[in-house]
């Protein structure tokens, strides 16, 4: 099973090794997304985590017990098709190809089921037509 999730951490905790752990005692692979950590700040990070639902949910309850926030992610990209202008900026930092041009009419493509919500096209849109609803 599949769960992407945002944890945060709180500042005395960012040194810990919590992807290895959860590999190591979970059994759970962790996919980094996107990650923002530094030293002696509030962390982030997004993740898909895969593995069994039992091992899921016990390394979930394991971080929460380390003051981990764990919120899962029910976010999804949207593109304001008023606003694109289909310049295809975009579909060059998608990494999963979710944003393609159509070859014939060279409008923009999104197929939603390829997207992981890395956000990478949100900064490269010119005209600001995609945004996020996490």
């Amino acid at each position: 099973m599949k769960k992407r999730v945002t944890l945060t951490f709180p500042k005395r905790v960012i040194q810990m090794p919590v992807t290895y752990r959860l590999a190591k005692d979970f059994n759970v692979a962790a996919n980094i997304i996107r990650a923002q950590v530094a030293p002696n700040q509030i962390g982030k990070l997004v993740v898909e985590l895969l593995g069994d639902i039992d091992q899921l949910d016990a390394a979930i309850e394991w971080m929460r017990s380390q003051n981990i926030n764990v919120s899962h992610n029910l976010g999804e990209i949207v593109i304001d098709e008023e606003v694109c202008v289909d310049c295809g900026l975009c579909t060059g930092v998608c990494p999963t190809q979710a944003l393609t041009l159509d070859p014939e009419t060279y409008k923009l493509t999104f197929t939603r089921s390829r997207c992981i919500v890395c956000e990478q096209c949100i900064p490269t849109c010119p005209v600001q037509a995609i945004s996020t609803n996490l």
